[in-house]
């Protein structure tokens, strides 16, 4: 039959051909073009002729047509036919099918989706006919029978895509589904509708299926809503991130067949989709800035929904286009920065903790993002490099002007700008641990940086190479010679940035032999330089070896600073530690260096400072090094045992023309000589006493300390006999730096200082306690005191800058530290166990012993707190010296730390017990400043906190102090406390009900009710000095609900996803009701202090400033209930109307008071300064009313915008929230012609009485209220 038909097919006329087919049923004409398929003959020839015997202008040829397009459908999804034999009856179908009728487009359509709802398709090639259908239907005109009624082409496509998007998908033909909406015209709100269900679809698939789906969705986004896809896509991604970390956390608690993917597995397809992302934005930027924007929009509403790993490693990878790396880098800068901030935020509140338990930080989210990257995101790592650098340069130290660059390597970096710069470090190592290609480029640009920021702060580049070379030693071996690059540079850079750079390669040095040798020769060319900083430099490059390059025999101590793994050393083993070599090398160094004595003071400086530290890591140098220092000392040391004074120091001063230099620091020489020694008698000694091996060396090794001991011995006996006329110093001597011989004198003065101050120490230590070793110690300090003090009275009549600045001190920590260990124990003994304090009777000028030790005491626990914080707490440990056998490991800060706060707090209470005649204001504040100190280490959340906070409270409240620092400390304490434990509001409206009862009312008839919360709350300290506290901590809280309100405007404009809007519902009520409390507790603290007569000056100024920030505020949270009614038809809360309502009643009537008082009292004033003295005054007087003038009107403005944006308010909500509001008082700032006239007419004629009455007409209107002060102000009169 289907030969016949071929072969009628090939007639002209198509009569015989239609007879034909007619005579075939249904099911005959199927079977014939299933058998002609499978045989894989002519079968397109079969169906043209079909076609041609079935023309579209009969019913019975639509018919048939739709009987082969049915049968057709099945048979090339059934998987039977070969793929071309498919793509050619496809192809055919779909040139046949824009001739179709409308009906019978529908009646097809409608056939292809009940196909995908049943789940038939296998290859999806069949859509490629679908898509046609839908684009050929969406452009007939034919009215459509649907349902009851009926629709035109396009809208019958539209109810068709509604039903296919609303029906159950096969997961298996979702990527031919996605891919056959590309070809199909979609309207705006189709393509979202498809879009969401192919998003819906993500869950159900496998996840290697997920990349090719994203892929055909990017290229659908093409038509639009790429807004939807991103965010999808992100979503997902984050989700399945979330699930992953959970079951890592907690493992057993997954069930098997719940449990997800393999982590290789989910990182792999993630990179994939991320490729696919970045490959579609190089064709369509749009999509690229649709991402940031969407991701800008997401970071305003949720930053944990907005910057989660994928979407920071999405946004990297495409920073490496660069038409838009600036505008990513800057987002992500701001949303780290924000992040840091928002933490810090947090952190210093327990009342916005309480509403954001959950903390988002953005910092390890950037961390994760390098860790996932080591699974082959190599399209990622340029980004993070880039990114890291661009922090570290954004956020670099500061180099104040003139000045060094603060030192933020200690202690924890607490500005968010340091913090950014410590991540961008962090990127830029972890990346360089992870990604081996790329660590090239990071050394290299890491180098680049520190040689061409020369003039700028570089420490923070220095601590990265540092962490870099540590992290491989032998790694950088193949990139050597950019190390070697940089050392040819180093005689130009600054002496600290030498230093830091050799530091940080020293790891280097030990494993490669040729960097080495490179960095030798330099040094040597450097030292003979005739710049001074590159031979400082040298020093510095030369000390650093030595110290590095053990000899052999030498005692084992900390050898090198930072550790090598056995491994990296077997590079070069022999090379490196090759002790005879070493000893040769640095016995030529210790030459090189001996040249440099002859050099400058700075030169030599370096070297006597880097001496010491060498022979503690290099002992074998011994010798060598003390044979260096005693032929150095003997230039001016003077040998007759009765010369004063002992030492030539006119031999260490240079005249070049009228200017005079230090060219021998004697005082460096002599300590360096002093730490050596002391370190050679009790190390080296000892080693050498029980070896005897070899006794030629130990004889003259003896002999060089024996003429060391003599000469200090007889330097330390005639120092003390010496007067300071004996070194031309006396009281008469000139010390002015602006003469030759004042200079002379200022550095005779140093080294004379410097020399007692190393003697001192040398003594002490020799001594062992012996009564006449500390008589000399005495002596000395006596020779040491007169020149300090004549130092320090010739520079208080010089008022020179230069003059007041203190020498250096040339005592040792360890010397200071066993000096002050007995004093700080006595501290605490003293503080502890006796109830009152003695002091001698006699009073001597200058600070008591307990005041000396309670202030040594506070810079030591400042010291431990911002320098090491890392060893608090052997720190504390250390302290309690009735712990003594407790585990280190084992210690509990708040404990310890509360345990020395009672000690302090029974301090300070016998100080509050004692008699006006012996309380001590100073100590009391220093006591209050130790307790301060310490409180900082309690965890908020323990026990022992809150005791401390209910003591400090109960102090405040029952001692009525009067010393306005100590009272000021108290409170600042108080209210550090009070916020890390719940919001401090409530103690602020006691607070200013305690000012209001101390200073009165505004209104003098009024009696204000006596309360007193508070005892420290008196005549003396309520104003200025509580009552700008309590207005400073009322700022903070502030700031707090204004921040509050940011985000909840934020959260609020988030609708999307059920469950989404569902928590952020739930969370805008939070923080709504938060916002509102606080608020409206803060109003009754301003009620109080608004009513309070405040004297005229800061308070006045300060409460103005406040209330004008609490209505603007107040304005803010209007502004967003405002925006929420216009998004949703919720009504305004109960708790916002009774808000409204208190500011109506209690504030906004007493504020137009408060300033009608504030008018008449500078009035009164200005009167006044008339009255005595009106041509001194007038001027002093002018300004303070302007300035006391100007927040007013600010107020006003501020009030009048909330009034205004209240009746916005009411207007969209329907409820009447100005019934609240009493009417403003109008105020007329313009100047009256007439009235000015009339005021200076008066002000000629001094008609005093009147004057307040003319003032008074200036204003449009006055209510009763307002004038109500002015006819006080006359009673009083």
């Amino acid at each position: 039959m289907a030969q016949r038909i071929l072969a009628l097919a090939a007639e002209e006329p198509p009569e015989r051909l239609q007879e034909a087919l007619q005579s075939l049923g249904e099911g005959e004409l199927g079977d014939m073009v299933t058998r002609q398929a499978l045989k894989g003959r002519e079968t397109a020839a079969l169906l043209r002729g079909i076609f041609k015997g079935s023309p579209c202008s009969q019913q019975s040829g639509v018919l048939r047509r739709l009987q082969v397009y049915k049968h057709c459908i099945p048979l090339v999804e059934s998987g039977d036919l070969h793929l071309g034999k498919v793509s050619e009856i496809i192809g055919l179908l779909m040139l046949e099918a824009r001739q179709l009728p409308g009906h019978a487009l529908a009646e097809l359509a409608t056939l292809f989706v009940d196909v995908i709802k049943g789940g038939s398709l296998s290859n999806g090639k069949s859509l490629e006919l679908f898509s046609t259908v839908l684009t050929a239907l969406a452009g007939s005109k034919e009215s459509l029978a649907y349902g009851k009624g009926e629709l035109n082409g396009e809208e019958f496509k539209k109810q068709l895509i509604n039903t296919l998007c609303s029906s159950k998908w096969d997961p298996r033909s979702v990527i031919h589904l996605a891919n056959m909406f590309r070809d199909i015209p979609l309207s705006g709100e189709e393509l979202q509708f498809v879009m969401e269900k192919v998003l819906r679809m993500f869950s159900k698939l496998d996840l290697q299926e997920i990349p090719p789906l994203v892929y055909q969705l990017l290229l659908l986004s093409a038509k639009g809503s790429k807004k939807t896809v991103l965010e999808g896509i992100i979503s997902f991604f984050n989700q399945l991130d979330k699930k992953q970390k959970e079951e890592q956390r907690a493992p057993q608690s997954v069930d098997l067949e719940v449990a997800t993917m393999p982590l290789d597995q989910l990182r792999h397809v993630e990179g994939t989709v991320i490729l696919h992302i970045v490959s579609v934005i190089n064709l369509d930027q749009d999509l690229g800035e649709e991402l940031i924007r969407h991701l800008k929009t997401e970071q305003q509403k949720d930053p944990g929904r907005a910057l989660c790993p994928f979407s920071v490693a999405l946004l990297l990878s495409v920073a490496v286009k660069h038409r838009l790396q600036e505008q990513i880098f800057d987002f992500l800068k701001t949303s780290i920065t924000r992040s840091c901030k928002d933490l810090q935020f947090l952190q210093a509140s327990k009342f916005l903790q309480d509403l954001f338990p959950q903390q988002y930080d953005v910092t390890t989210v950037i961390l994760e993002v390098v860790k996932n990257s080591a699974f082959g995101w190599d399209h990622v790592t340029q980004g993070l490099v880039d990114l890291g650098f661009s922090l570290m340069e954004s956020y670099e130290p500061k180099k104040p002007f003139g000045g060094k660059a603060a030192d933020t390597s200690y202690g924890l970096s607490k500005m968010p700008a340091q913090q950014a710069c410590r991540l961008g470090a962090s990127i830029l190592l972890e990346t360089f641990k992870v990604h081996e290609p790329i660590r090239s480029d990071i050394l290299e640009q890491v180098l680049n940086r520190v040689l061409t920021k020369a003039a700028s702060p570089v420490s923070h580049f220095i601590d990265l190479l540092s962490n870099i070379v540590v992290s491989a030693p032998l790694v950088l071996q193949t990139s050597s010679s950019k190390v070697t690059e940089t050392f040819d540079n180093l005689s130009f850079l600054p002496i600290d940035t030498v230093q830091g750079l050799l530091r940080a390669v020293q790891p280097l040095l030990k494993v490669s032999m040729s960097v080495r040798d490179s960095l030798i020769l330099v040094l040597q060319k450097a030292i003979f330089s005739r710049q001074l900083d590159a031979r400082k430099a040298a020093v510095a490059g030369f000390l650093l070896l030595l110290r590095n390059f053990k000899v052999l025999g030498s005692l084992s101590s900390s050898q090198c600073s930072q550790a090598i793994g056995a491994t990296q050393v077997q590079a070069d083993v022999h090379a490196c530690y090759n002790s005879a070599a070493n000893e040769a090398f640095c016995l030529e160094i210790l030459g090189s260096l001996r040249r440099c004595l002859s050099q400058q003071a700075d030169v030599r400086l370096m070297l006597y400072e880097g001496f010491y530290d060498v022979l503690r890591r290099n002992s074998q140098l011994a010798s060598s090094i003390m044979e260096t220092l005693l032929s150095q000392i003997k230039q001016y040391y003077l040998p007759q045992p009765d010369l004063l004074p002992p030492l030539k120091l006119e031999g260490c001063i240079m005249a070049q023309g009228d200017q005079i230099f230090l060219q021998e620091p004697l005082a460096h020489l002599l300590c360096c000589i002093q730490h050596c020694l002391a370190w050679y008698k009790s190390t080296v000694h000892l080693c050498q006493g029980a070896e005897d091996d070899d006794d030629d060396e130990e004889e003259e090794d003896v002999g060089f300390e024996q003429n060391f001991e003599d000469m200090l011995e007889s330097v330390t006996r005639r120092m003390i006999k010496s007067e300071l006329e004996d070194f031309e110093l006396d009281k008469s001597a000139d010390f002015s730096l602006s003469t030759g011989v004042g200079v002379k004198n200022n550095i005779y003065a140093i080294q004379v200082m410097g020399i007692c101050e190393v003697l001192i120490e040398y003594n002490f230590n020799i001594g062992n306690f012996s009564k006449n070793k500390f008589e000399d110690v005495l002596g000395l300090f006596t020779c040491y005191n007169k020149l300090s003090e004549i130092l320090k009275e010739k520079a208080g009549k010089n008022k020179s800058t230069l003059g007041n600045k203190t020498a250096r001190s040339f005592l040792s920590m360890g010397f200071v530290s066993t000096l002050l260990t007995n004093l700080f124990r006595v501290l605490l003994w003293r503080y502890t166990s006796i109830p009152t304090v003695v002091e001698e009777s006699g009073k001597k000028k200058g600070k008591s012993i307990s005041l000396l030790c309670l202030e040594g005491l506070l810079r030591i626990f400042n010291t431990v707190q911002q320098l090491y914080t890392a060893r608090i707490p052997q720190f504390l440990h250390a302290l309690d010296i009735t712990d003594g056998d407790a585990e280190e490991t084992d210690i509990n800060v708040t404990e310890k730390a509360a345990f020395q706060i009672r000690q302090f707090q029974r301090s300070l209470v016998n100080q509050f017990s004692s008699t006006e005649d012996d309380f001590n204001s100073k100590e009391t504040q220093s006591l209050i400043t130790v307790l301060s100190t310490l409180s900082k280490l309690l965890d908020p959340a323990s026990q022992q906190f809150l005791q401390f906070l209910t003591w400090t409270v109960k102090i405040c409240k029952e001692n009525a102090l009067e010393d306005i620092a100590c009272c000021k400390g108290l409170l600042s304490l108080l209210f550090s406390l009070h916020v890390l434990y719940k919001s401090p509001v409530s103690l602020l409206r006691e607070l200013a009900q305690d000012i209001h009862a101390c200073l009165g009312d505004i209104d003098q008839d009024v009696e204000v009710e006596s309360r007193s919360h508070f005892a420290i709350v008196n005549a003396k300290t309520a104003a200025p000095t509580v009552c700008l506290l309590v207005l400073g901590q009322a700022d903070k809280v502030l700031e707090e609900v204004d921040w509050l309100i940011k985000k909840l405007t934020s959260v609020g404009s988030d609708t999307s996803g059920n469950k989404n809007s569902s928590q952020a519902s739930n969370q805008t009520q939070a923080l709504e009701k938060g916002v509102i409390l606080q608020l409206g507790t803060l109003l009754t603290v301003y009620h109080e202090l608004v009513q309070t007569a405040l004297p005229a000056g800061s308070c006045v100024d300060a409460l103005l400033r406040s209330l004008s920030k609490t209505y603007a505020i107040l304005t803010s949270l209007i502004k967003h209930y405002i925006q929420a009614c216009r998004s949703t038809s919720n009504t305004i809360p109960g708790r916002l109307e009774k808000l409204v309502k208190l500011s109506g009643s209690h504030l906004t009537p007493q504020c137009y008071s408060f300033i009608t008082y504030v008018q008449v009292k500078s009035q009164s004033v200005n009167n006044t300064a008339k009255k005595e003295d009106e041509a001194a005054a007038i001027s002093t007087v002018m300004a303070k009313v302007l300035r006391e003038t100007k927040p007013i009107p600010n107020l006003i403005f501020a009030i009048e915008q909330y009034e205004k944006f209240l009746i916005h308010l009411s207007k969209k909500s329907k409820v009447n929230l100005m019934q609240y509001m009493k009417l403003s008082t109008s105020r007329d700032f313009r100047i009256n012609a007439s009235m000015l006239d009339s005021a200076l007419q008066e002000h000629n004629t001094e008609d005093a009485e009147n004057e307040p009455d003319n003032d008074q007409g200036s204003t449009a209107e006055q209510t009763d209220e307002n004038q109500e002060p002015k006819k006080k102000r006359r009673r009083k009169k």
